[in-house]
C-alpha cells in the first residue's frame, strides 16, 4: 500500500497532532495503557523491574526496511520485532515499548491505522504494552521507531563478547533469502534466547539482522577468524531460489541477505555438544539448529570445504552502495 495520497481528505493532515493521538489511542486499543503506566502524560510511569533492565531501539524507514509491496500492518509488527530480537540476543524478556511517528502530512490515514493495529496484534501477542510515543513532522518522509525496555531475570545478560579461540559457532533456524517475505513476516527467538542464557555453555550471542557474514564478526575472539562449514550451514529454500536468479551462490545469499533474525552464539569449546544439541532439542522440537563451524587462529589453513568471513560483506547501513530493500 502506497503510505502517500494527494487528496487531502485521505492523510492526516486533516486531523492535526491532538485529534491523531486519540485516534492512536483506539487503534491501539487494550495495547496502550491509560496514564499513568501509559499514554497520556509526559512520561509512563513503570513498576520496578526484577532484574537487569534492558533498553534498544530500532526503526522501520520507507524505502529502506519496507516499501509499497509491504502491507501497514506488516511494517508495524516488523518494527515491534526487530526490537524483540534484540531483547531475545542478551536472553532478555520485553517489558514495555514506546513508539514514535516522523511522517509528511501526507500520510495517508487508513496507513497509519493499519500500522498502528498491527502493532497492537503484536503487543497483545508478546503480553508487552504500548506504554507511549510522539508524532512529529518530516516533510517527504516516513519513519517510525519503537524503543523497547526489558529485564533480564537469568544471572546474567549474554552480550557479544566471551567467545574463545576453539569454542563452537552455532545458529538457529534458516538463512537467507529474507526479501521472499520473512523480513517482514520472522519471529523473534524470545524463549529459545532465554534458554540459551541459562545455559553455562553459551558464552556469546547476537540476533542475525544485517547477515552472518558482518554480524558474526561482532562474536570472533581477538586474533581469531570464523571458519564456516559451507555443507552445514541452514540455506533456506529463500535463499536457494534467489541464487538461481541472481547467479550468486546460495551460500553467499545465505551469509549477506540479511534480516533472518535469527540467534548466532559461541558455545565453549570443551561442552560435551551431543548432550547440549539434546537438550535444546527437547526444548525446542520445531526449531532448527545448526553447528556451522568454529572460532580458529587466524594463521590456520582454511580446509576445503569452510569459508571466512572475509570471503563475503553483509549489510552495511552507511556504505556507499546501490539501494537495496530491506
Amino acid at each position: 500500500m502506497k503510505p502517500f495520497s494527494q487528496h487531502a481528505r485521505e492523510t492526516v493532515a486533516q486531523h492535526g497532532e491532538v485529534a491523531l493521538i486519540e485516534a492512536i489511542r483506539r487503534w491501539l486499543g487494550p495495547a496502550a495503557p491509560p496514564s499513568p503506566t501509559g499514554m497520556g502524560d509526559d512520561c509512563a510511569v513503570l513498576a520496578p523491574l526484577r532484574g537487569r533492565p534492558l533498553v534498544t531501539v530500532d526503526p522501520v524507514i520507507y524505502g529502506e526496511h519496507f516499501d509499497d509491496r509491504t502491507t501497514p500492518r506488516e511494517a508495524g509488527t516488523k518494527l515491534f520485532r526487530r526490537n524483540l530480537s534484540d531483547i531475545a540476543a542478551m536472553g532478555g524478556e520485553p517489558v514495555a515499548a514506546v513508539v514514535s511517528i516522523a511522517c509528511d502530512p501526507s500520510l495517508r490515514t487508513a496507513w497509519l491505522e493499519g500500522f498502528y493495529r498491527g502493532l497492537a496484534a503484536e503487543s497483545r501477542r508478546q503480553g508487552v504494552p504500548v506504554v507511549g510515543g510522539d508524532l512529529a513532522r518530516l516533510r517527504g518522509g516516513l519513519v517510525a521507531t519503537l524503543t523497547l525496555i526489558g529485564r533480564c531475570h537469568r544471572t546474567r545478560a549474554v552480550t557479544r563478547h566471551g567467545a574463545r579461540c576453539g569454542d563452537w559457532i552455532y545458529v538457529t533456524g534458516d538463512l537467507g533469502g529474507s526479501l521472499e517475505g520473512k523480513h517482514c513476516r520472522f519471529t523473534p527467538r524470545l524463549a529459545e534466547g532465554e534458554w540459551l542464557a541459562g545455559q553455562r555453555a553459551v558464552r556469546a550471542m547476537m540476533d542475525v539482522s544485517d547477515g552472518l557474514a558482518k554480524d558474526l564478526t561482532s562474536l570472533q575472539p581477538p586474533r581469531s577468524h570464523a571458519l564456516l562449514e559451507e555443507a552445514a550451514l541452514p540455506v533456506s529454500p529463500a535463499a536457494r531460489r534467489a541464487a538461481r536468479r541472481s547467479g550468486r551462490s546460495a551460500v553467499a545469499h545465505a551469509l549477506t541477505d540479511g534480516e533472518d533474525y535469527e540467534l548466532a552464539f559461541a558455545v565453549a569449546r570443551n561442552t560435551d555438544l551431543a548432550a547440549f544439541e539434546t537438550r535444546w532439542r527437547r526444548a525446542f522440537p520445531r526449531l532448527r539448529l545448526s553447528r556451522i563451524g568454529h572460532f580458529a587462529a587466524v594463521e590456520k589453513p582454511i580446509p576445503v570445504g569452510y569459508t571466512t568471513l572475509q570471503a563475503h560483506k553483509g549489510f552495511e547501513h552507511l556504505r556507499r552502495e546501490p539501494a537495496r530493500r530491506r
